[in-house]
């Protein structure tokens, strides 16, 4: 089967979210980006499974949905989700988040589990350890890569490339035909659409506000990160961290670490990609 893909608009409090619908052979998977992403977080996925069939929203604050209004944190995330099923009638879904995504997927499975048959969670949805000394007032300065793109204008997508691989996401190629398309779509113009004040208010919640890991009930799968942010830095979820998960949850979860990758490359890469197919082709029927 061909895929197919299109566009729709969801309504949630504060204005509509952008949903991409690709269409393709197996059941529908929705996928939940990061905190500074959008929905072409996938694009290196399609690529490594033509045959998903993905739901893939903008969330609000970011890409086509950067005008939805209101606070933004994990809960709104995956209410926002709950409009997205609604909308398309479907009862419960497989789940794939990435980073804030597994945040996201977390809550949903557990605020609403009717709705999540399992989920795959790509280098977060677990608590991170914040760094020491920080309070909400420095989360700005933690972030000060993804607001530096805020203030400047960006008249061609290899410049953006240039700087996101530079200080982002230092294992990915800038000449990457998918991180163009990827950076394009952050673009309106030659301004980044990306809401710095969603962008805060998520990232405080996941540092500081509650988190509902511990009550998962729903098979997980975790794929983590051999690295943070470059080579041989250290990763979000070390193996002694995961190790510890996996003991809290039990059966419940599966911990799997792909090597070679950073944070940014569990899923924007052949490599990291790759993994997180196989994870879902674990889940799927």
């Amino acid at each position: 089967m061909q895929p197919s893909s299109e566009v729709i608009s969801v309504a949630v409090p504060g204005g509509s979210l952008a949903v991409e619908l690709i269409n393709s052979a197996t059941e529908p998977v929705l996928t939940v980006h990061g905190i500074s992403s959008q929905r072409k977080l996938w694009n290196w996925l399609r690529a490594a499974r033509p045959d998903l069939s993905l739901i893939a929203p903008d969330l609000r604050g970011r890409g086509d949905s950067v005008g939805v209004t209101g606070d933004s944190s994990v809960a709104r995330h995956a209410a926002d989700m709950v409009a997205v099923l609604d909308n398309l009638g479907l009862d419960s879904v497989h789940v794939c988040g990435m980073s804030m995504g597994g945040f996201v997927a977390v809550e949903l499975a557990v605020s609403h589990p009717s709705r999540v048959k399992s989920l795959i969670l790509v280098d977060g949805g677990f608590r991170l350890a914040k760094p020491r000394g920080l309070t909400p007032e420095g989360l700005p300065a933690v972030f000060r890569d993804r607001l530096a793109r805020l203030d400047r204008d960006w008249p061609a997508v290899s410049d953006y490339a240039e700087f996101f691989v530079a200080n982002t996401a230092p294992l990915l190629d800038p000449a990457d035909p998918l991180l163009l398309d990827y950076l394009a779509h952050d673009l309106s113009g030659d301004r980044v659409r990306l809401s710095a004040d969603a962008m805060i208010g998520d990232a405080t919640d996941i540092f500081f506000g509650p988190s509902k890991w511990q009550q998962l009930a729903v098979r997980t799968r975790l794929l983590t990160a051999q690295w943070g942010t470059g080579r041989d830095s250290r990763p979000a979820y070390p193996a002694l961290g995961a190790k510890a998960l996996r003991a809290k949850l039990g059966d419940v979860l599966t911990v799997r670490r792909v090597d070679g990758v950073d944070h940014a490359a569990s899923i924007m890469t052949a490599t990291g990609a790759g993994a997180t197919a196989e994870l879902i082709g674990e889940a799927l029927p």
